[in-house]
């Protein structure tokens, strides 16, 4: 397997500083797996010129990198504050998931992981999906 260009490790690396500072996580306390995803999206600087994420399968990684979606920092993460990857975590090394959706494979594998900086991160969060009323409750009124 071919290594990413020493600069594209740099530029991906002070992206990804930056970011966990800008969304109020921390880079995965574990090193291995912070290295592991870093090298990842370098090699897809390198490859695709976009820092598409390594941790998912792409049918076509050319069409898929002219979406949005799983760039980094993926819409998961700038909606939910959840990163699959476990690049951008709390301190302890576990993902948000306070603001997933229920059914969310990510609160059904770690459950309910609060968020420690809410008023950092989640640009994209009027993109969430909201919670349909249940059928027996009303759905509030919007005034």
């Amino acid at each position: 397997m071919a290594e990413p260009k020493q600069e594209s490790l740099d530029k991906i690396l002070k992206y990804v500083k930056g970011f966990a500072e800008k969304s109020g996580t921390v880079m995965h306390p574990t090193p291995a797996v912070t290295e592991a995803v870093v090298k990842g999206l370098a090699m897809h600087i390198d490859e695709l010129g976009k820092p598409l994420c390594p941790c998912n399968f792409y049918k076509d990684k050319q069409a898929e990198a002219k979406l949005r979606r799983w760039m980094c920092a993926c819409d998961e993460m700038q909606i939910y504050k959840y990163c699959h990857c476990l690049l951008f975590v709390r301190e302890d090394g576990m993902p948000i998931t306070e603001y997933l959706p229920e059914g969310h494979e990510g609160r059904e594998i770690y459950g309910l992981i609060t968020d420690p900086t809410p008023d950092k991160g989640r640009a994209l969060k009027h993109k969430a999906a909201t919670t349909p009323a249940p059928p027996d409750e009303p759905a509030p009124s919007v005034k």
